[in-house]
This record gives structure tokens, sequence and C-alpha cells, in this order.
């Protein structure tokens, strides 16, 4: 076994049968190039803001990109009135879903809300209002869901969501591909989660844009491999 594969690594098979990457574009087809078309039709307006908080525009965009390609595939197969009337009223325990261009859930909304204060200066223009500024728990969810139906309110998220990740994982000495790989999966899984697990989970196939089962992919490699067609020099 052992004779095998030296034969094979320095014949150059497994080096080859390793290294095989996955074309998302032409997997996701259709799906893929309306999340472009998003991208490129909103980069007027997203670009100034993610660059006057100093943020990168290619990394800021690389975390939510698979979620576009996501909301292209399933936002014509998914009636999610039931859902939202389930948590304004109930929370999200009974109720937690993806809504809007960037997929946002909820209880994402609800976290970012609630860390905001700490990233965020006196002057910052990013302000959300917190569950004590309301006096029924119920408008507090209906905001949220107004905000994450709104890719210009969504956005804001994104921002605080990125600076959080800043503070809390000192992220500032990756390169840019890893901050892409690393923030991707913290946006997936969860900013709750100690910064070991998270780069434990980068590698983990849980992403896909069905509906029903399916196979699974990297999130993290599918927002590298936007990242790399956006920055093809890197």
């Amino acid at each position: 076994m052992r004779v095998l594969f030296l034969f094979l690594l320095f014949t150059g098979l497994l080096k080859s049968g390793l290294s095989q990457s996955i074309n998302y574009e032409d997997l996701f087809g259709d799906d893929w190039k309306k999340a472009v078309t998003f991208e490129k039709e909103n980069r007027i307006w997203m670009e100034p803001l993610l660059v006057k908080n100093h943020i990168s525009y290619p990394i800021a965009i690389s975390i939510i990109f698979p979620e576009l390609v996501r909301y292209s595939a399933l936002k014509d197969k998914m009636e999610i009135t039931l859902l939202k009337t389930l948590y304004v009223n109930l929370g999200e325990d009974y109720a937690n879903f993806s809504i809007g261009q960037f997929q946002m859930k909820p209880s994402f909304a609800e976290m970012i809300r609630e860390n905001a204060p700490d990233v965020t200066g006196r002057n910052s223009e990013i302000t959300f209002n917190q569950i004590s500024d309301f006096d029924d728990i119920k408008d507090f969810r209906k905001s949220i869901i107004s905000d994450l139906e709104d890719p210009k309110s969504q956005i804001n998220y994104l921002i605080i969501f990125i600076k959080i990740c800043e503070k809390k994982f000192i992220i500032s000495r990756k390169d840019d591909q890893s901050k892409v790989k690393f923030l991707a999966t913290a946006y997936n899984f969860g900013i709750d989660k100690k910064k070991e697990v998270i780069e434990n989970m980068i590698d983990k196939k849980f992403f896909n844009t069905k509906l029903f089962k399916t196979d699974n992919y990297s999130y993290a490699d599918v927002s590298l491999f936007w990242f790399k067609q956006y920055m093809p020099d890197r």
C-alpha cells in the first residue's frame, strides 16, 4: 500500500485528485449569475458604505455571496408569511428562518443589535433600536423583520457583524483569503462560538441551495471562490 501511495504521489495522480476544486459558477448556474447581477447592480451604494466603515468590499461581499445564490434559488419556492407571524408572536424559538437577499435569521439580527453598542462609536451612523426601546416585544420583532427585508438595512447588520468579529476574534493578522474563510464560516455557523470551533468548521460541508436534502458544500469554499473571481490577482 505504501508503494502504491508513493507511486501515485510522484506520478502526480494523487496530487491532482486531491487538488481538484469545484467550479461553483458552473454548479449553481443561473442562480450564481443572478447573484452576480445583484452584486454588480448594487455595488454603487454598497461599496461606499463599506469603505466608509473601513471594511474591505470584496471581503464583505464574499461573506454573504453564498446567501445571494441561495436567495436566488429559493425566493420563488418559499412562502414565509406564516413563519413571520410565528416569529412576531412567539419568538425565534418557534420560527427562526432566513430572510432577504443576505438570508439573515431573526436570531442573528437580535444578536447583532445586542452587541452593536460595543463596536460602534458615538458618531456612528449605524444604530439599532434595542428591545428596551419597545413597549411591546412584538413591535421589536416586527422591526427586525422590516430590517431583514431591506438590503440597505441588512448591509448595516453585515458591517456590525464584521466589526464584532474583528474585536472578538482578532483577525487582523490573517491574510485576506483566510479572513474570507473565517468570516464566512462565522456568518454561517454563528459568532457565539469560540474561535477554535469556528476554525474547525471551515471545511465542513453544510451549505446547499435546495429545500430538500441534496449535496452539501463548504460555505467558506463558495465564498472564497467568488472572492478569487473578484480579486483574480490574489
